[in-house]
Protein backbone atom coordinates (compact mmCIF):
# COMPACT_ATOMS: atom_id res chain seq x y z
CA UNK A 1 0.00 0.00 0.00
CA UNK A 2 1.40 3.41 -0.90
CA UNK A 3 1.99 6.25 1.56
CA UNK A 4 -1.08 8.24 0.43
CA UNK A 5 -3.36 5.23 0.91
CA UNK A 6 -1.91 4.67 4.39
CA UNK A 7 -2.49 8.29 5.35
CA UNK A 8 -6.02 8.23 3.95
CA UNK A 9 -6.88 5.02 5.85
CA UNK A 10 -5.37 6.46 9.04
CA UNK A 11 -7.55 9.59 8.70
CA UNK A 12 -10.63 7.40 8.18
CA UNK A 13 -9.82 5.29 11.27
CA UNK A 14 -9.31 8.37 13.46
CA UNK A 15 -12.48 10.01 12.16
CA UNK A 16 -14.51 6.85 12.71
CA UNK A 17 -13.42 6.75 16.35
CA UNK A 18 -14.32 10.42 16.77
CA UNK A 19 -17.77 9.84 15.25
CA UNK A 20 -18.43 7.07 17.75
CA UNK A 21 -17.00 9.07 20.68
CA UNK A 22 -19.31 11.98 19.83
CA UNK A 23 -22.38 9.72 19.40
CA UNK A 24 -22.71 10.65 15.74
CA UNK A 25 -22.87 14.38 16.42
CA UNK A 26 -20.57 15.32 13.57
CA UNK A 27 -21.10 19.05 14.13
CA UNK A 28 -18.93 18.69 17.26
CA UNK A 29 -16.11 17.21 15.18
CA UNK A 30 -13.95 19.76 13.42
CA UNK A 31 -11.41 19.21 10.69
CA UNK A 32 -8.79 20.60 13.08
CA UNK A 33 -9.78 18.01 15.69
CA UNK A 34 -9.42 15.22 13.12
CA UNK A 35 -6.04 16.53 11.94
CA UNK A 36 -4.79 16.85 15.52
CA UNK A 37 -5.89 13.33 16.50
CA UNK A 38 -4.47 11.89 13.28
CA UNK A 39 -1.25 13.88 13.74
CA UNK A 40 -1.43 15.27 10.21
CA UNK A 41 -1.62 18.67 8.59
CA UNK A 42 -5.10 20.12 8.14
CA UNK A 43 -4.61 20.36 4.38
CA UNK A 44 -4.39 16.57 4.04
CA UNK A 45 -8.09 16.23 4.87
CA UNK A 46 -9.04 18.46 1.95
CA UNK A 47 -6.40 16.86 -0.27
CA UNK A 48 -7.74 13.33 0.30
CA UNK A 49 -11.45 13.99 0.80
CA UNK A 50 -12.30 17.50 -0.40
CA UNK A 51 -14.12 18.35 2.86
CA UNK A 52 -14.87 17.12 6.36
CA UNK A 53 -18.37 16.16 5.21
CA UNK A 54 -17.00 13.94 2.43
CA UNK A 55 -14.62 12.32 4.93
CA UNK A 56 -17.44 11.55 7.37
CA UNK A 57 -19.63 10.17 4.59
CA UNK A 58 -16.80 7.88 3.46
CA UNK A 59 -16.23 6.68 7.04
CA UNK A 60 -19.87 5.78 7.47
CA UNK A 61 -20.07 4.10 4.04
CA UNK A 62 -17.02 1.94 4.80
CA UNK A 63 -18.25 0.86 8.21
CA UNK A 64 -21.72 -0.05 7.00
CA UNK A 65 -20.36 -1.61 3.81
CA UNK A 66 -18.14 -3.96 5.82
CA UNK A 67 -21.11 -4.96 7.94
CA UNK A 68 -23.32 -5.57 4.93
CA UNK A 69 -20.75 -7.89 3.36
CA UNK A 70 -20.04 -9.60 6.69
CA UNK A 71 -23.40 -11.23 7.11
CA UNK A 72 -22.48 -13.74 4.50
CA UNK A 73 -24.19 -16.82 5.85
CA UNK A 74 -21.93 -19.65 6.92
CA UNK A 75 -24.55 -21.50 8.96
CA UNK A 76 -26.81 -24.21 7.63
CA UNK A 77 -30.42 -23.03 7.52
CA UNK A 78 -33.25 -25.11 6.15
CA UNK A 79 -35.52 -22.26 5.09
CA UNK A 80 -35.24 -18.80 3.64
CA UNK A 81 -37.29 -17.52 6.56
CA UNK A 82 -34.79 -18.87 9.07
CA UNK A 83 -31.83 -17.57 7.05
CA UNK A 84 -33.36 -14.09 6.61
CA UNK A 85 -34.25 -13.89 10.30
CA UNK A 86 -30.63 -14.55 11.26
CA UNK A 87 -29.31 -11.99 8.74
CA UNK A 88 -31.81 -9.30 9.73
CA UNK A 89 -31.18 -9.86 13.44
CA UNK A 90 -27.45 -9.47 12.85
CA UNK A 91 -27.98 -6.17 11.01
CA UNK A 92 -30.53 -4.90 13.55
CA UNK A 93 -28.11 -5.60 16.40
CA UNK A 94 -25.39 -3.76 14.50
CA UNK A 95 -27.63 -0.68 14.24
CA UNK A 96 -27.97 -0.48 18.01
CA UNK A 97 -24.38 -1.46 18.79
CA UNK A 98 -23.12 1.30 16.45
CA UNK A 99 -25.97 3.75 16.82
CA UNK A 100 -24.05 6.92 15.98
CA UNK A 101 -22.78 5.63 12.66
CA UNK A 102 -26.04 3.85 11.86
CA UNK A 103 -28.07 7.02 12.46
CA UNK A 104 -25.84 9.01 10.10
CA UNK A 105 -26.06 6.32 7.44
CA UNK A 106 -29.85 5.90 7.60
CA UNK A 107 -30.57 9.63 7.62
CA UNK A 108 -28.16 10.18 4.73
CA UNK A 109 -29.81 7.35 2.78
CA UNK A 110 -33.26 8.81 3.38
CA UNK A 111 -32.08 12.12 1.91
CA UNK A 112 -30.00 10.60 -0.90
CA UNK A 113 -31.64 7.29 -1.75
CA UNK A 114 -29.62 5.78 -4.60
CA UNK A 115 -28.86 2.30 -5.86
CA UNK A 116 -25.46 2.44 -4.12
CA UNK A 117 -26.63 3.68 -0.72
CA UNK A 118 -26.26 1.47 2.35
CA UNK A 119 -30.02 0.81 2.56
CA UNK A 120 -30.11 -0.64 -0.94
CA UNK A 121 -26.90 -2.61 -0.36
CA UNK A 122 -28.50 -4.07 2.77
CA UNK A 123 -31.58 -5.05 0.77
CA UNK A 124 -29.41 -6.71 -1.87
CA UNK A 125 -27.63 -8.71 0.82
CA UNK A 126 -30.96 -9.76 2.32
CA UNK A 127 -32.04 -10.98 -1.13
CA UNK A 128 -29.03 -13.33 -1.14
CA UNK A 129 -30.49 -15.13 1.86
CA UNK A 130 -33.71 -15.85 -0.07
CA UNK A 131 -32.91 -18.90 -2.15
CA UNK A 132 -35.99 -21.13 -2.43
CA UNK A 133 -39.13 -20.11 -0.60
CA UNK A 134 -39.98 -16.69 -2.07
CA UNK A 135 -40.76 -15.96 -5.70
CA UNK A 136 -38.34 -13.64 -7.46
CA UNK A 137 -41.05 -11.02 -7.94
CA UNK A 138 -41.68 -10.86 -4.16
CA UNK A 139 -38.06 -10.80 -2.97
CA UNK A 140 -37.40 -7.12 -3.63
CA UNK A 141 -40.57 -5.84 -1.98
CA UNK A 142 -40.12 -8.14 1.03
CA UNK A 143 -36.56 -6.94 1.74
CA UNK A 144 -37.52 -3.32 1.04
CA UNK A 145 -40.30 -3.48 3.65
CA UNK A 146 -38.06 -5.35 6.11
CA UNK A 147 -35.26 -2.79 5.79
CA UNK A 148 -37.65 0.17 6.12
CA UNK A 149 -39.31 -1.36 9.21
CA UNK A 150 -35.91 -1.96 10.81
CA UNK A 151 -34.78 1.60 10.10
CA UNK A 152 -38.00 3.17 11.39
CA UNK A 153 -37.83 1.05 14.56
CA UNK A 154 -34.19 2.02 15.09
CA UNK A 155 -34.73 5.74 14.56
CA UNK A 156 -37.88 5.82 16.69
CA UNK A 157 -36.98 3.16 19.23
CA UNK A 158 -38.43 5.06 22.23
CA UNK A 159 -41.78 5.49 20.47
CA UNK A 160 -41.71 1.86 19.30
CA UNK A 161 -41.18 0.84 22.91
CA UNK A 162 -44.39 2.63 23.87
CA UNK A 163 -46.41 1.57 20.82
CA UNK A 164 -45.28 -2.02 20.30
CA UNK A 165 -43.79 -2.89 23.68
CA UNK A 166 -40.34 -3.86 22.36
CA UNK A 167 -37.38 -2.58 24.39
CA UNK A 168 -34.55 -2.48 21.87
CA UNK A 169 -31.99 -1.98 24.61
CA UNK A 170 -32.50 -5.73 25.12
CA UNK A 171 -31.07 -8.03 22.45
CA UNK A 172 -33.88 -10.53 23.03
CA UNK A 173 -36.49 -7.86 22.20
CA UNK A 174 -34.58 -6.95 19.04
CA UNK A 175 -34.55 -10.62 18.01
CA UNK A 176 -38.26 -10.99 18.83
CA UNK A 177 -39.13 -7.91 16.76
CA UNK A 178 -37.20 -9.21 13.72
CA UNK A 179 -38.73 -12.68 14.05
CA UNK A 180 -42.24 -11.23 14.22
CA UNK A 181 -41.55 -8.93 11.27
CA UNK A 182 -40.16 -11.73 9.09
CA UNK A 183 -43.05 -14.01 10.09
CA UNK A 184 -45.58 -11.37 9.00
CA UNK A 185 -43.75 -10.66 5.74
CA UNK A 186 -43.49 -14.34 4.83
CA UNK A 187 -47.14 -14.90 5.66
CA UNK A 188 -48.06 -11.97 3.38
CA UNK A 189 -46.04 -13.28 0.43
CA UNK A 190 -47.51 -16.77 0.71
CA UNK A 191 -51.07 -15.42 0.79
CA UNK A 192 -50.40 -13.11 -2.16
CA UNK A 193 -48.98 -15.99 -4.21
CA UNK A 194 -51.94 -18.31 -3.58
Amino acid sequence: MDKNANIKNHIIEVTTKLIEQHNGNTKDITARMIASKADIGLGLINYHFGSKENLITECVQRIIGKTVTKFYMTGNYETDKERLTVCATYVFNFLFEHSAISRISILDDLQNYTKNCNSVLTQQSFILSLKNDISNKDKSILVFILTAAMQAAFLGNETVKQLLNYDFAKTEDRAAYIKKLVDILFEGTVKMDE
